[in-house]
């Protein structure tokens, strides 16, 4: 407003005389600056340290005609120097204070109505401009300290800048003043637009001298320069390097300083002030310098340290008021003050004559990126070195000592950054807001802040709530403006007053606000922790501000209960550690926050508030300083990238939590997080859910759910706050969700639902894929893409879940009951003609019992093809060349694709494969099981194609996996024991175990033919299972009754034969004659397989126990025949026992035989293995006894052999011996060629093992003596033509091992072919080292690799 429009000031007290000190250098400039005043609305007055501007100018602006209208304002950076610099100026009127002369700072005021001269905190008048826009109660206003350049100062130039050049206030006049101020700059920011004919007033901005749009041009505002001051001050350079510092070095910082005041000392007297960086710098420099005085004392060396007493003092902001004052307090000795740059301005620190500059200050940066304050060690600028010189040189000539060089000093900036290029525009851009004034973009600063300081300053209310994604003021946004704190606390408070938690809050917010009352001295430090404590929370520490203002209040009250004194109850707190001022501070900002709002009618409930509402609430203020650690990590990942660890302070530091907020970070060289409480990731959800960004993944159909899931991901600040979170992707993507919704449940069929239409739609779908696994042809139903397409053309666009789809389906099936019905047709996409259940059965029958088959068209699946599901009672009576030829559908492919591995020679003779392999399959239809097909297919190629091709032809390697049988054998639950197409595999893996299985399907035999003996053909065993005797018994023959065997065995034949009343074997029972009747060839019985009833077939065989055979069941019928064969024997011997005995007493040359038999065994050995030997060839020759009749006729068809046999199979025994024992003697001469050597032994080893006398064949034992003789004489060659048999060996080497790598793979398993095989070899070495006792048969190595390759087919 104008002049005119103002009101009528209030009636001011004249003020006394005038009176301006002429030793103050600015006493003599007073009548220019006056006049400057009163000609221009701003002035920029620029004097050195010491000149006086900051007492005289506001009795100058009195002098100017100021002060009548309004108060004269003067403002200052710190509380201390606005009331200190009020006394001093009411001192120099001459007036009490308040009357003339008052100060308002925040938590003191002295000033009374009338009063002309206002001293206060830049922060008191921008808070005032809330309530008076226009400041209207001043008619002048002295900026002090510009230099500072701190938030409050450049928002309040910026204020003031828009108020005079605006007719609201053209009567307001502003100084600016400072001793290191940019006049320049400040003078081209405050300057007056004027047209050509010199008057109006213009916009202003940073333009310059350039020329505005209406042509006119700007006239910066004049500046006064004071110069000199009461005393000159010298400045001299120490250069040091504090990147070299060393602790054990003398040229260290604390050295440097040492070495400076000692070299001030030597000069003259006085008081020396030190600026170091921090507190720590300030510990261990006044560590140090006790230490120097304390031994230059003891020492008596004459040093200037040694010349009376010297007191160090620290001089910081968190210092306790009792240690702040002792600073200004008078002293009788020498004074050293080490202080941080809070004594750069303003204060006037009393005696100082002398100061010493590090150089260095901790600089407040707030780092966009990481949302943090770094108070970081940074070179001071050249105006705040000057500022610091000009500490000294105000009692008497100064001397400032730089311990930095002079080229240093010329490289740093000339002025200190201003704050608000260096910190969160957030509380100025809400303050802003709040005026209505421009946008921060527009707003004249003298420094323009960044664009990114003003983004992340919208960021910080964003994130408060205080403005919209359009960055227009919210209703939160106008509370917190109301709010005196900062914008992060007054967002507690608004969160308090939702909770029902403002009484804790507010407490926690002003110490927020305030300064730790807590004092810490550096020679208590552990005492104070102690007593600190109490206060601690485990969970968190805001609540320790809790805890410690119930007990201050509480103190209070049992003062006045008790009548203790203030005095008394100071002293008390201040033995405790607790700074009465700083409480008292405290008390006061809860009082304004408390009026505050009870202003806005919020109620503050008195009843203490749970742990979880309180930080809560704190953490609507707090969304950018969370952090989160593993159980693994010492660090915290925090928000915006950022990792950091909790203060040592902290009491949360020992049991860090997992999650926490924090109501600081502060980056010394390392983040901490400072003041923190643990906190649940849930309550984060609530307060930042404005900010979390969500983002899913791998949206998925739930069957459990009948909906589509997606794992959703909820980031803060790049703080993953949670993951993997299963949520509903409906609301996200319906249109995929739908998609989804229709390609697994009803496409896929993973759905769990009753729906009729689901049912019969699924039935159809397996069915046609059942037949494309059997005829392996993928290509029957239609693609899921077409059944997609059909469910899309049906369901409405809005049903995207499987209960949405059940309703619908409910509701539109009255009117259309077949709604979403498939037919087959629409499933089909060819037809299935041609395709039968014989080609491909369900079932394969092998020896009278079936085996499920199951289909499956997957290439490269380990079960793809045909599998044959074995019962594990079953595996070794699987028929390994029935399985060969596979199933009818499968085995036209199986042909041709084996025809097709033959070499081109052959091939080219079958061509077409096709038409081939169609006619094989129609050739050999029914005749499957007769024998192999590989074997089948050679007869068939050499008969109907005149195709001679050998097993080796066959590259069974080419043939896919398909084409071979796949087995999978199962127990009786149906559970899986193994999977192979190696039935080989399989049986040695599980073979012992299927043994033992198939005893437990018959193990009640016995008792079920006890309790049914006129049942033969099936008999119910306990557990329903069925037992029959198979084809002899069923064919007609009488199994007889289980008796014990007659005393005699001459007549066990008669007896038996004439048996009349049969009954089944007995398993297990033990017999010395023939009394059981027929023996079965095989055994049936039924047990459930996995919940099917599965035929077990088990083989009969009388085993040998040594002086009785006894009935067994085996799952394989060779080893059946080979056990029932020993089992024949022993029954044999029984009967034949005294034949068997003259034989044994009547051997030929027994006892050289014996002799020679030696390292085979005994005597005893001998004569047994020969009386087995005879029995095998007179009682065992094919066809083997079945019945007692049978074995009564063998028995006496070969009784009158037995000793004519016994003599032949003597002789040749002793004539094999008699060789054997020839070459081994004449074997160790043969040990001078090793490896012929080597290989005689395991010929021998092989001819000739222990008990070779049964396990050798009847007719390959005749040919042993020559295979010795043939030995004997390639051992008589070996001396005289050792390279004749060397190069024969190496003819021979390469057949052994393959032959017994053969062996090897059939693993014990009897192979005719192989054994024949093995016998062709001891023909070879005949041929190949004894050509004169001539072969049985035509041979060459030739003809023996081609028997190897045909094993190996």
């Amino acid at each position: 407003m104008s002049a005119r429009q103002r009101p009528e000031p209030p009636l001011r007290r004249p003020l006394p005389p005038l009176r301006f000190p002429e030793a103050l250098p600015v006493s003599a400039r007073r009548d220019e600056i006056a006049a400057a005043i009163r000609r221009h609305p701003v002035v920029i007055v620029c004097g050195e340290t010491g000149s006086g501007k900051t007492t005289q100018l506001p009795k100058i602006c009195a002098l100017a005609g100021r002060g009548r209208a309004g108060l004269i304002g003067h403002t200052q950076p710190r509380r201390l120097a606005a009331a200190a610099l009020a006394q001093r100026i009411a001192e120099e009127l001459g007036s009490a204070p308040g009357v003339h002369v008052g100060h308002k700072i925040r938590f003191a005021e002295t000033f009374s109505p009338g009063a002309t001269i206002k001293l206060m905190t830049d922060g008191i008048l921008l808070a005032e401009t809330l309530s008076d826009p226009l400041l209207s109660q001043y008619d002048t206003l002295i900026i002090d300290e510009a230099h500072e350049r701190s938030l409050n100062i450049d928002f309040l130039l910026g204020y003031l800048k828009q108020l005079l050049e605006g007719p609201r206030r053209d009567d307001l006049k502003l100084v600016i003043t400072s001793a290191t101020i940019d006049a320049e700059r400040f003078a081209r920011h405050f300057g007056r637009c004027r047209d050509d004919g010199g008057g109006g007033a213009g916009g202003g901005g940073d333009g310059g001298d350039s020329d505005s749009d209406g042509g006119g041009r700007i006239e910066p505002a004049p500046v006064i320069e004071v110069s000199g001051r009461l005393y000159p001050v010298e400045i001299r350079y120490q250069g040091f390097d504090d990147r070299h510092r060393d602790d054990d070095d003398e040229s260290d910082l604390p050295s440097r300083i040492d070495e400076a005041i000692e070299t001030l000392w030597r000069e003259a007297p006085g008081d020396v002030l030190v600026f170091l960086p921090g507190e720590r710098e300030i510990r261990d420099v006044a560590d140090h310098l006790r230490r120097l005085h304390a031994r230059e004392s003891a020492s008596r060396t004459g040093s200037p340290w040694s010349r009376g007493p010297v007191e160090i003092l620290p001089l910081y902001s968190r210092l306790s008021a009792a240690e702040q004052q002792r600073v200004f307090a008078g002293s009788h000795g020498r004074r050293i003050v080490l202080a941080t740059n809070v004594a750069e301005t303003s204060l006037t620190v009393p005696g100082i004559r002398f100061v010493v500059d590090s150089g260095l200050a901790r600089v407040k940066r707030y780092r966009y990126r990481g949302k943090v304050e770094q108070l970081q060690v940074e070179p001071v600028s050249q105006a705040a070195a000057n500022q610091r010189a000009g500490r000294c040189g105000r009692v008497a000539d100064g001397v400032c000592i730089r311990l930095y060089d002079e080229a240093d000093f010329a490289r740093r900036p000339r002025f200190t950054d201003p704050e608000i290029l260096r910190s969160s525009l957030a509380a100025v851009i809400l303050r802003m807001k709040a005026l209505r004034l421009v946008e921060v973009e527009r707003f004249p600063f003298i420094d323009p802040p960044p664009r990114k300081a003003i983004a992340d300053g919208y960021a910080l209310l964003h994130e408060l709530g205080a403005v919209d994604a359009e960055r227009t003021l919210t209703g939160i946004g106008r509370q917190l403006s109301l709010l005196p704190v900062d914008p992060r606390i007054g967002r507690m408070l608004l969160a308090a007053h939702r909770l029902g938690c403002l009484r804790e809050v507010t407490v926690i917010a002003a110490a927020l606000s305030a300064q730790d009352p807590r004092e810490r001295p550096l020679e208590a430090q552990q005492a104070a922790d102690q007593w600190h404590r109490r206060f601690a929370d485990e969970r968190s520490d805001f609540l320790a501000w809790v805890k410690l203002w119930d007990y201050w209040t509480q103190a209070q009250r049992d003062r006045t209960s008790n009548g203790e004194s203030n005095r008394a109850l100071a002293q008390r707190l201040e033995r405790e550690f607790l700074s009465v001022r700083r409480l008292r501070e405290w008390a006061d900002v809860h009082a304004q926050l408390l009026e505050a709002v009870r202003s806005l009618k919020w109620r503050i409930d008195e009843t203490p508030a749970p742990f979880e509402r309180i930080h809560r609430a704190l953490l609507t203020g707090l969304l950018g300083n969370l952090g989160f650690r593993m159980p693994e990590e010492a660090q915290y990942a925090g928000t915006h990238e950022t990792k950091f660890v909790i203060h040592p302070g902290s009491a949360l530091v020992k049991k860090a939590p997992r999650w926490l907020m924090a109501a600081e970070m502060v980056d010394t060289g390392r983040l901490y997080a400072r003041t923190v409480a643990r906190i649940e990731p849930e309550w984060i959800e609530e307060a930042a859910a404005h900010l979390i960004r969500r983002s899913w993944s791998d949206p998925a159909w739930s069957r459990s759910a009948g909906r589509v899931v997606t794992q959703e991901r909820g980031v803060l600040y790049g703080l993953t706050v949670y993951a993997q979170r299963r949520v509903d992707f409906e609301p996200v993507d319906p249109v995929l969700a739908r998609e989804v919704m229709i390609r697994e449940a009803l496409v896929g069929g993973d759905w769990d639902t009753r729906l009729p239409f689901f049912a019969h739609n699924r039935r159809l779908v397996r069915e046609i894929e059942a037949l494309e696994e059997r005829i392996r042809r993928p290509d029957l139903l239609v693609d899921d893409r077409d059944l997609r397409d059909w469910y899309d053309a049906r369901i409405p666009a809005d049903v995207c879940s499987g209960q949405a789809l059940e309703r619908w389906w409910r509701e539109a099936a009255r009117a259309d009951p077949k709604l979403l019905f498939l037919s087959r047709d629409a499933l089909l996409r060819r037809g299935d003609d041609a395709v039968g259940a014989e080609a491909f059965p369900r079932r394969l029958t092998m020896r009278g019992a079936q085996f499920d088959l199951d289909y499956r068209f997957d290439p490269g699946a380990g079960d793809d093809g045909v599998t044959l599901t074995v019962p594990l009672a079953m595996l070794n009576q699987v028929d390994a060349a029935r399985c060969e030829w596979l199933v009818p559908g499968m085995l036209r492919d199986k042909v041709q694709a084996l025809v097709k591995s033959l070499p081109p020679r052959l091939r080219r003779h079958v061509v077409p494969l096709p038409e081939y392999a169609e006619a094989f399959v129609a050739r050999w239809h029914g005749r499957e099981a007769a024998r192999g097909l590989l074997d089948a297919l050679i007869d068939d190629l050499r008969e109907h194609k005149g195709v001679r091709a050998a097993p080796a032809d066959f590259r069974l390697e080419t043939l896919a996996p398909h084409l071979a049988m796949n087995f999978r054998v199962v127990d009786v639950h149906g559970a899986v024991l193994g999977s192979s197409r190696q039935l080989a595999a399989l049986r040695a893996e599980h073979g012992a175990r299927a043994q033992g299985a198939l005893q437990a399907a018959f193990a009640a035999l016995g008792a079920q033919a006890d309790a049914r003996t006129d049942a033969p053909e099936g008999v119910q065993a306990p557990d329903g299972a069925q037992v029959r005797a198979g084809r002899q018994a069923q064919a007609g023959a009488r199994p007889l009754a289980r008796t014990a065997a007659p005393a005699g065995p001459e007549s066990a034949a008669g007896d038996a034969a004439q048996a009349g009343d049969a009954r089944l074997p007995a398993l297990g029972e033990r017999y010395t004659a023939w009394t059981f009747g027929t023996l079965p060839e095989l055994m049936e019985s039924t047990q459930r397989v996995g919940g099917r009833v599965q035929t077990v077939i088990g083989y009969p065989a009388l085993v040998d126990r040594g002086d009785a055979a006894e009935l067994q069941l085996f799952d394989d019928p060779a080893r059946a025949a080979r056990e029932s064969r020993k089992g024949l024997a022993r029954l044999f011997a029984i009967a034949l026992r005294e034949p068997l005995k003259f034989f044994a007493r009547q051997i030929p040359d027994f006892q050289r035989m014996s002799l020679l038999y030696a390292s085979f065994g005994s005597a005893d050995d001998l004569r047994e293995a020969l009386t087995a030997a005879l029995i095998e060839r007179t009682c065992l020759v094919d066809p083997l006894p079945a019945d007692a009749g049978s074995f009564a006729a063998r028995m006496e068809e070969a009784r009158p052999r037995l000793n004519l046999v016994g003599q032949e199979l003597a002789r040749t025994v002793g004539e094999v011996l008699a060789e054997q024992a020839a070459v081994v003697r004449r074997l160790g001469a043969a040990r001078a060629h090793p490896e012929a050597a080597a290989d005689i032994e395991a010929q021998l080893a092989g001819l000739l093992p222990r008990g070779f006398i049964g396990s050798t064949p009847a007719a390959q034992l005749k040919h042993l003596p020559r295979y010795l003789k043939a030995i004997g004489l390639r051992l008589d060659k070996l001396r005289s033509e050792p390279a004749r048999d060397a190069q024969r060996q190496a003819e021979l080497a390469p057949l052994l091992r393959a032959w017994r790598q053969l062996a090897a793979q059939r693993r014990g398993q009897a192979d005719a072919r192989l054994e024949e095989v093995r016998w062709l070899i001891e023909e070879l070495r005949v041929s190949l080292f004894a050509q004169t006792l001539r072969t049985a048969m035509p041979v060459s190595a030739k003809r023996v690799q081609k028997a190897l390759d045909g094993l190996r087919g």
